[in-house]
């Protein structure tokens, strides 16, 4: 096994910490354990090499005669884990679910079958797998149906990486796929795990990789019940993460969209009311956008759709969270009494993938809540069912609204500022944080994991916007 461990590190680009040697001892202790259940979960901060751990382990796996499937939560996720891997990853649901039609016709999710043999399955950003899931029909614990997939495989095994500090799934205090404890209650998964603490040697010149280790020091701090000692920011000597003052918000924003850059930088924000504000503003004032959506807009799916593409696309289906370039415009209706275009979509995280023609619902784009509320959901559904009262079964006249193209028109906002967790998985060049309103006694654990998050989006620079000066007591 040592033999192995060098033949993966000769594939690192610089020399190993000592916790990334001793993270990669593990590893091949996991490959080489007769267990069929063993299983690996590699935690690690930002800064802390688990990219280039696992692409060395990736980059060795021919030499193994070990073959390896890349997944990721998200299209955004999967892009970035392909760049870095160099061979393509998918979504989790691209890979274990396919798309059935059920007896009445409707279209669902179900669990595909693993046909795979002497497979590792290699999950990156696994803090972002939940566990119900609205993906699929009947809220399914995505968390569970990947381990269920995998073991069913002709010996194949799986390997988890993420990030502890990071959000948590909407709705859950920790990240399920990387707690060791409830991955041992819900599985028979015999579970080999490593945790990279030390950031990389040659990254310490990078102000976002600095900061970010203060941030996961002071949420380590709350996690032991300690008040945070540290300053919240160090920016001596950092010229790739600094603050910014609202009135020169426009200027930069005006500078950093020239040369058709819009999908590289990213607005973060606390809620959606002042994401909806960002990008109205945007849209007015920087891209002088006068229509509701025009075409060269950048959006965001806000919640998954089955029905526009074919079950063999690349893709698999439209997914919440995908970012779409809009093409084209044409066609705008008031039906049902909601707002609808028809549009040429660009998927951004899929550069292969054909445009496709969609429908957009344009209520969403300024809505406050996350997609159309419950309320919005009936109303529509209501107003799509009566189109069919003519038909006399009842089972007909579902089977008639799901299929309805209005009734499955994609429900979208604005990408150019977004919630935290909708970046999650992804990487902008640049980021700019939008503190927003906040009080002494909001400044917590919660919060603290929210401004990690926010910060280790950004490849190049990070913008700091309107950021109270208590945040930077070295100034």
């Amino acid at each position: 096994m040592e033999r192995v461990v060098r033949y993966i590190l000769s594939h690192f680009p610089h020399q190993p910490t000592a916790g990334q040697l001793a993270a990669c001892g593990k590893m091949v202790e996991f490959l080489y354990d007769a267990d069929p259940l063993a299983s690996f979960v590699l935690r690690g901060y930002a800064g802390t090499g688990k990219t280039s751990l696992v692409s060395a382990l990736i980059q060795s796996a021919p030499a193994l005669r070990l073959k390896t499937v890349l997944l990721a939560p998200t299209g955004r996720a999967a892009k970035v884990l392909s760049g870095y891997a160099g061979q393509p990853a998918y979504t989790i649901h691209k890979k274990i679910y396919q798309t059935i039609t059920d007896g009445s016709g409707v279209m669902r999710m179900a669990r595909a079958l693993n046909k795979h043999t002497y497979t590792l399955f290699i999950v990156d950003e696994a803090s972002m797998i939940g566990l119900a899931d609205d993906a699929t029909a009947g809220r399914r614990n995505l968390l569970e149906d990947l381990i269920d997939y995998v073991t069913e495989g002709n010996h194949c095994r799986l390997m988890l990486i993420g990030d502890t500090a990071q959000l948590p799934p909407v709705g859950a205090a920790e990240s399920p796929a990387l707690d060791l404890q409830y991955l041992r209650a819900i599985s028979q998964l015999k579970i080999h795990h490593y945790e990279l603490t030390e950031v990389v040697r040659q990254q310490h010149f990078s102000g976002i990789l600095l900061n970010a280790t203060l941030l996961r020091t002071q949420i380590a701090q709350l996690e032991e019940a300690e008040p945070p000692e540290l300053p919240l920011f160090d920016l001596t000597d950092c010229d790739d993460i600094v603050r910014l003052a609202g009135a020169d918000l426009e200027e930069l924003l005006n500078r950093e969209y020239a040369g058709d850059r819009l999908e590289q930088v990213a607005i973060v924000t606390r809620s959606n009311k002042r994401a909806n504000l960002f990008n109205q503003e945007i849209r007015n004032r920087v891209l002088y956008r006068e229509e509701e959506v025009n075409a060269g807009d950048y959006l965001m799916v806000v919640k998954n759709n089955y029905y526009w593409l074919d079950a063999d696309s690349d893709i698999g289906f439209i997914a919440n969270g995908d970012i779409v370039e809009v093409q084209s415009i044409r066609n705008h209706q008031e039906v049902y009494g909601f707002h609808f275009v028809d549009a040429t979509l660009r998927f951004v995280d899929y550069p292969s993938a054909p445009s496709q023609d969609c429908k957009l619902l344009l209520e969403t784009l300024h809505s406050e809540a996350p997609s159309l509320t419950y309320e919005e959901s009936q109303r529509l559904f209501d107003a799509v069912m009566e189109d069919y009262a003519d038909l006399p079964h009842k089972a007909d006249r579902l089977k008639a609204v799901k299929a309805n193209p209005y009734f499955n028109a994609l429900q979208v906002k604005f990408s150019y500022a977004l919630t935290c967790h909708k970046t999650q998985g992804g990487q902008w060049e640049t980021v700019i944080i939008d503190q927003g309103y906040l009080t002494d006694d909001m400044l917590d654990r919660e919060y603290l994991r929210w401004l990690y998050t926010a910060v280790t989006r950004a490849t190049r620079k990070v913008f700091l916007l309107n950021f109270q000066d208590k945040f930077f007591p070295a100034e």
